[in-house]
């Protein structure tokens, strides 16, 4: 049986649009272009994905977790139409001052999908907008890639260093994932 391959999002800026003012609703929560369709082409290619994100509007009290887990129904609903799935969703519900592992760029998430899904973390490609995301990534010796949507474009302004793959947007590095031979 071929070894289970995975995928790692952030939400906000890579799924959907993001929002100065936090996604608080499912009316607030849009897709954007062709994300959802990058979601199915990786399951396509036997990619399980899973999100991991911060949402510290929890924290901040702009939404409670079943708010959150609304919004999540809206995105795995939609990413369904389009042929796809998303095998889980992690969440850090604190805030930015908070001295919790899991939010981001902690490890926390990742290490805890990691023992879920008995993954290494080194064979698995994580897809974000923002340093904290790369970041993330890095202290677990997973493969950061830099997507321009969201917050990606300043990221990378801010950050000209940065020697990771980098593209448009979710749907671009979907395209180039599958594309390669698999391991």
């Amino acid at each position: 049986m071929p070894k289970q391959r995975y995928i790692l999002l952030d939400r906000d800026g890579v799924i959907n649009h993001d929002s100065d003012a936090f996604i608080k609703s499912p009316d607030e929560w849009l897709p954007i272009e062709r994300s959802l369709e990058a979601i199915a082409l990786l399951n396509a290619h036997g990619y399980q994905v899973i999100v991991v994100t911060n949402q510290s509007g929890v924290a901040r009290g702009l939404l409670d977790d079943a708010m959150l887990e609304k919004i999540h129904a809206k995105m795995r609903r939609l990413v369904g139409e389009k042929g796809g799935h998303i095998a889980a969703i992690y969440y850090c519900p604190h805030g930015p001052d908070s001295d919790c592992d899991c939010r981001k760029p902690k490890a926390g998430l990742l290490k805890a999908f990691a023992a879920d899904f008995n993954a290494d973390l080194t064979t698995i490609a994580v897809i974000g907008d923002s340093l904290r995301d790369l970041q993330a990534a890095e202290a677990v010796g997973a493969q950061p890639i830099l997507v321009k949507t969201g917050k990606g474009a300043q990221t990378l302004l801010n950050n000209p260093q940065l020697n990771f793959p980098i593209f448009e947007n979710l749907y671009d590095a979907a395209k180039h994932i599958t594309s390669r031979r698999p391991a």
